[in-house]
């Protein structure tokens, strides 16, 4: 018999936290929120508005935040949406509360840096005993909010497991596609992530369309690239997870990793791009591990390399678009 779930613990009240919460209470969950932050917690409470993160959308009434871990023990499952380089901690700070066995759904996209871990790597040595799974796809926070149509990849080597939790979630305008390969889901989350910065750049270079279907399309070889030699596959990242998120991501300045490439081809400083946002942009920390995990796996990734080298200031915006161009010819495939 296949498990059902009536509880969701989501773990972080951002943006893409708040859009999920109002997801998994549409599709008829009893929904509890940790908010780190208590007036983030309060407003939501309240006024069923976060207006810190995603102002204007409203909140079913149902759903309750809470500001100390220990409010969220008890839940049948639970989504973390805690920035990439923070989930560790987040799981080591919820680990006392959480029954063990139970699904943990990992809605963060990036790549750990220094361990160069994968999320779900993460989740294994902190939460041995939980079961894992990766939601991913192209999802702007606000439009999910709004309730507009939105296809994303479930991933989860356990297929039972996998297809449970997709019917759980799901709802009329939030279409979750179960898969089983969850490094392929993950590394297409961190890596497009990387690659929107590149087409943000592009773009805010004036470059054009053409350059910029030239990023998503040799960004796209790349990804697949590193995919395949972590042991994901091609089909996967060909999805929803992928190609999908990718597109989307490339080609919004809505993007959180976009608006800050945009920023840097403009000619402003990464700390000026940074400046004000109350979002993270994932790309921004993963680049350097992006770069460092692809050198140790031997694939080329001189996009993903590029980004990495002008976030670290290493080399400017015109000199990076100059290396890339005159990188020795080759075969497509």
């Amino acid at each position: 018999m296949s498990e059902t779930f009536r509880s969701v613990g989501v773990i972080g009240a951002g943006a893409w936290g708040t859009a999920l919460a109002l997801v998994c209470a549409r599709a008829g969950l009893d929904v509890t929120v940790y908010a780190r932050e208590t007036e983030v917690a309060d407003d939501i409470n309240t006024l069923h508005e976060n207006r810190t993160f995603l102002p204007g959308a409203a909140l079913d009434p149902g759903i309750r935040a809470v500001s100390s871990p220990e409010a969220l023990s008890g839940r049948d499952l639970y989504l973390n949406v805690t920035p990439a380089q923070h989930l560790r901690s987040s799981l080591r700070a919820f680990a006392p509360v959480l029954a063990p066995g139970a699904p943990m759904v990992l809605c963060a996209k990036g790549i750990e840096q220094g361990s160069l871990k994968l999320m779900t790597e993460v989740l294994s040595e902190t939460l041995p005993d939980a079961r894992p799974a990766v939601l991913s796809g192209p999802s702007f926070a606000a439009e999910v909010a709004r309730g507009l149509p939105t296809a994303v990849t479930l991933a989860c080597p356990d297929e039972a497991l996998g297809a449970a939790l997709a019917r759980a979630v799901a709802g009329p305008a939030f279409r979750p596609y179960a898969a089983t390969d969850v490094v392929g889901a993950e590394v297409g989350g961190a890596v497009k992530n990387v690659l929107a910065i590149a087409c943000g750049v592009s773009e805010g270079r004036g470059l054009r369309r053409s350059a910029h279907a030239a990023l998503i399309t040799r960004g796209f070889a790349e990804l697949t690239r590193m995919a395949v030699a972590l042991g994901g596959r091609a089909e996967t990242v060909a999805g929803l997870c992928g190609l999908g998120d990718l597109v989307l991501t490339c080609s919004s300045p809505q993007s959180r990793n976009m608006s800050v490439g945009l920023a840097l081809g403009q000619g402003r400083s990464l700390a000026d791009a940074l400046a004000g946002k109350v979002s993270v942009a994932e790309g921004v920390a993963s680049a350097p591990a992006v770069r460092e995990l692809a050198a140790r796996i031997g694939v080329e990734a001189p996009i993903c390399e590029a980004v990495a080298a002008i976030l670290a200031g290493e080399v400017g915006v015109e000199a990076a678009i100059t290396g890339l161009l005159s990188r020795p010819l080759k075969s497509e495939r």
